[in-house]
């Protein structure tokens, strides 16, 4: 009989954190790329199937913008721009002058990308109205898409998340990540508590490549532009990829609510020293 009831205990436990991990998603009805759609304009909102951003109507004296990732919004009132983003503005980014880019996926590419529709300062854009399509969860209202026009000062990046060379993720020491995988591979934690924050959440972030050596922040470390409302990766210790709720564009379950922890999770993803893990807690799961 008191084996029973263990055997029923330990089901009932199961059943339980079953119940707290977040439940896959696959039955959205709406499009992946979500606001980025761009009002129905879908891909050639950011990209240009021929002649750049001349071949979205955009008049400029850049003859190579649109050469990479055939991007189709003008880039020429960003180019060579030194932005401060973060703390202040101490976190230096000066964007890739014209001529001077090599690859889409150099990290300074990406942010100057990204700024091209998300400034509303130098760049000017259309369609976009500079405030986020979802509401923002548990408060309500909207958030603002501009990055230099966000209703503060004008050219105001200061109050931004850090990205480029200088938004280094630290590395190594018992609070601090192991970033030995490189800009390619999910970082972990060190010590015991390693592996149960990887049970409790997955890996979603990558980092940037500046230069040849620098590994750091950029924006698509957090965000997938391709994605609004569902990360596919694995998760909570999987084997294979799974579909998982988000919101925003980022890269990992994200649904928070009053009661539950999701968005410090995901934080957490780089700021590995305020988990749960690195204090002591082991068994609190992603809800």
């Amino acid at each position: 009989m008191k084996r029973t009831v263990q055997i029923v205990l330990i089901a009932i436990a199961c059943a339980v954190m079953v119940m707290a991990q977040p439940a896959q998603t696959t039955n959205l009805t709406t499009d992946v790329l979500g606001a980025h759609l761009g009002y129905g304009r879908g891909c050639i909102m950011c990209h240009a199937p021929h002649s750049g951003s001349a071949g979205n109507g955009k008049a400029n004296s850049d003859p190579t913008n649109g050469n990479y990732a055939l991007w189709g919004q003008d880039l020429t009132p960003l180019y060579g721009q030194a932005l401060g983003f973060g703390d202040g503005g101490t976190y230096s980014v000066t964007l890739p002058s014209a001529g001077s880019i090599t690859s889409a996926h150099d990290a300074n590419t990406i942010i100057l990308f990204c700024l091209s529709c998300h400034d509303g300062n130098l760049a000017k854009v259309g369609m976009m109205k500079g405030k986020t399509v979802e509401t923002l969860p548990v408060v309500g209202g909207t958030a603002p898409t501009f990055l230099g026009n966000d209703g503060s000062t004008a050219g105001n990046y200061a109050n931004d998340h850090p990205v480029g060379q200088s938004a280094v993720v630290t590395c190594g020491g018992t609070y601090n990540w192991d970033c030995a995988g490189g800009n390619t591979t999910a970082i972990s934690m060190n010590g015991p508590a390693s592996s149960v924050f990887v049970k409790n959440y997955g890996f979603a972030v990558s980092f940037g490549t500046f230069g040849t050596a620098v590994t750091a922040v950029t924006c698509t470390s957090c965000h997938n532009q391709h994605s609004e409302l569902i990360y596919t990766g694995k998760m909570f210790g999987q084997a294979t990829n799974g579909y998982w709720q988000t919101a925003f564009f980022l890269r990992g379950y994200y649904n928070p609510s009053p009661t539950g922890n999701s968005a410090a999770q995901f934080c957490r993803q780089c700021h590995g020293g305020e988990s749960n893990e690195m204090n002591g807690q082991l068994s609190v799961p992603t809800t």
